[in-house]
């Protein structure tokens, strides 16, 4: 769940992407040949709005057709977790289980499953094994809790103070720590820590306050009056609050305003994927296309299955005249979203460019190529198809010259 929960607690100078994208869409590459990108991407959209059983359907699709996907089970498994369909949620883990060796989050919603069910013994030797290296920052909390279920006061103390500190704002961690305390017959350290709880929940209760006082200002008050309202939420060394306040933002169309706080988000939170995809809309939306693309880059290398954050890199690609990169984002977000329109218009526009280059440099293969992409993109438009009749008479492949000419002919018939 750490994944879903955080989820919903936020919304031309350079010439080549990073290693690691680079790497993302080679993967992306070979799912898009099996037909499961289009039901991956959906599924991930569904997770975004918080739709977890249409995310199942679309993630057992794609599984149906290609049941080797393991990105595709393990985003179902958490689906089903979420949904507290723990028998099937377990069933799929434990084919994760096999199929990664044991990978560190797979034994994560193990752990918490063996939790759920009280079988409490296993799933503190599952926390102990990545403990050290934990997947979720409340790694700790969960083994803590277990430790607390078993009786065993001493470990259950020790892995919550370790818990405190990787995640000292949840204040669910201080209340079994006081708990913990209590039975241990530390009376005064309990107090400390049920009040050290009773502040953070009170801290979140007004955080959400304050950004429902941001938002109605935002729509009611002259920016200068609104921020300063809306900067009561706030918090220098938060990055959940400075992420909420930069989404608050950019949800009203502040965008000047987004940016020091995603800003300083991503300096506390660098494996945010909602930050980055924040503020790299915030930049795109101020034009601001180099930092839009470095922060967009790293958003897909965090979720390359995101169709937002896939089209939006497109987007910036293109208005920094890297049409081939370009082309490869948009063609990977058209996968994974083919009902797109806007997606779709973009691909095709990309696609003839690259197609007139390609016919300049006489690389007529690659040329018909980039044009069958934009005939798909735009089913209607017979200019890719005449293009298409052009190139394959100079191939020497005169049936399919015919062919797209007949295309392009009754396309025009029709839209007289």
């Amino acid at each position: 769940m750490q994944q879903i929960s955080a989820l919903r607690m936020r919304g031309q100078s350079y010439r080549l992407l990073t290693a690691t994208l680079c790497l993302f869409l080679s993967l992306l590459i070979c799912a898009a040949q099996d037909g499961t990108a289009a039901h991956v991407g959906k599924g991930y959209k569904f997770i975004q709005e918080e739709r977890y059983k249409e995310a199942v359907i679309e993630f057992q699709r794609a599984l149906a057709v290609n049941p080797g996907l393991v990105r595709a089970r393990y985003q179902l498994a958490v689906c089903l977790f979420a949904l507290g369909e723990r028998d099937e949620s377990q069933r799929q883990f434990d084919l994760l289980r096999k199929e990664t060796t044991d990978a560190a989050n797979v034994l994560y919603y193990l752990g918490r499953l063996r939790l759920l069910a009280g079988d409490n013994d296993a799933a503190i030797q599952i926390f102990r094994k990545i403990a050290g290296d934990p997947p979720f920052p409340d790694t700790s909390f969960y083994l803590g809790c277990a430790y607390l279920a078993e009786g065993n006061v001493s470990e259950a103390i020790s892995a919550l103070k370790r818990a405190e500190a990787s995640a000292p704002r949840d204040f669910r961690i201080p209340y079994r720590l006081a708990r913990a305390y209590q039975q241990s017959g530390q009376t005064a350290q309990a107090e400390k820590e049920f009040q050290r709880s009773t502040a953070l929940r009170q801290g979140y209760n007004e955080a959400a306050r304050a950004s429902g006082e941001c938002s109605d200002a935002l729509k009611s008050r002259p920016i200068g009056e609104a921020r300063a309202v809306c900067e009561r939420m706030a918090d220098p060394n938060d990055p959940d609050k400075l992420t909420s306040l930069g989404i608050i933002y950019g949800e009203h169309g502040a965008y000047n305003e987004a940016i020091v706080p995603l800003e300083r988000a991503a300096k506390l939170d660098p494996e945010s994927f909602e930050i980055f995809h924040n503020l790299g809309l915030s930049y795109f939306r101020l034009r601001r296309y180099p930092e839009a693309r470095t922060a967009l880059e790293k958003a897909v290398s965090l979720r390359p299955d995101f169709f937002g954050s896939n089209a939006l890199l497109g987007a910036v690609l293109f208005a920094l005249q890297e049409d081939e990169l370009a082309y490869r984002m948009l063609v990977h977000a058209s996968e994974l979203d083919p009902g797109n329109a806007d997606t779709a218009s973009l691909l095709f526009k990309v696609a003839m460019l690259l197609a007139r280059d390609r016919f300049r440099a006489k690389d007529y293969t690659l040329c018909a190529e980039y044009l069958q992409t934009a005939s798909k993109a735009q089913p209607s438009d017979p200019s890719a198809h005449r293009r298409l009749a052009e190139i394959y008479g100079l191939l020497g492949k005169p049936d399919l010259a015919r062919e797209e000419t007949n295309k392009a002919d009754q396309m025009e018939r029709v839209s007289r």
